[in-house]
């Protein structure tokens, strides 16, 4: 896989973090637990260990259920930007270590951007495209949010199968 690939999937992880902080770190460890992203002798192996596995998942499925409460703030407010930012940089730094065999940092760091680049993109877009199909939708937000919860967790597992080809 080329560098530019690996960076363009780095982007593209940042973006499902935009649209579910959680996803992005639980799908990364399990394309490392399947094979799909080498992770063995790197900085992030520990993610393949069958304990961060669980909490990784346990974690995603919570945030998918959270995500339906009406007490659950906008994904732009700052803790909640902020953590799609984290979790879009770290999955798109695990994405481009697992994905390249000769991993140098500065690759890391493009990641590191590129993910973060994807997260705001994500938290940006998401926010505004949930807002104006919810208003299509006559005020129905549960719809949007399935659709959406499908579209991150999908997607998110795509971009990392992508990165085993």
């Amino acid at each position: 896989m080329t560098v530019v690939l690996a960076l363009v999937l780095a982007l593209l992880i940042g973006v499902v973090a935009g649209l579910r902080a959680l996803t992005p770190p639980a799908v990364v460890a399990w394309g490392g637990a399947l094979g799909w992203i080498d992770l063995d002798g790197t900085w992030a192996q520990f993610l393949t260990n069958p304990i961060t596995l669980a909490v990784l998942t346990v974690l995603l499925v919570v945030e998918l259920v959270t995500d339906q409460l009406p007490s659950t703030p906008p994904r732009t407010v700052t803790v909640q930007f902020a953590a799609r930012l984290f979790t879009g940089a770290f999955a798109g730094a695990v994405l481009v270590t697992g994905a390249l065999a000769a991993v140098k940092t500065g690759t890391i760091i493009s990641g590191i951007g590129a993910g973060v680049i994807g997260a705001v993109l994500g938290t940006m877009g998401g926010y505004r495209a949930r807002k104006a199909l919810v208003e299509r939708n006559g005020g129905k937000d549960l719809p949007v949010a399935l659709v959406e919860d499908v579209l991150a967790v999908l997607g998110g597992f795509v971009v990392v199968f992508l990165a085993s080809l």
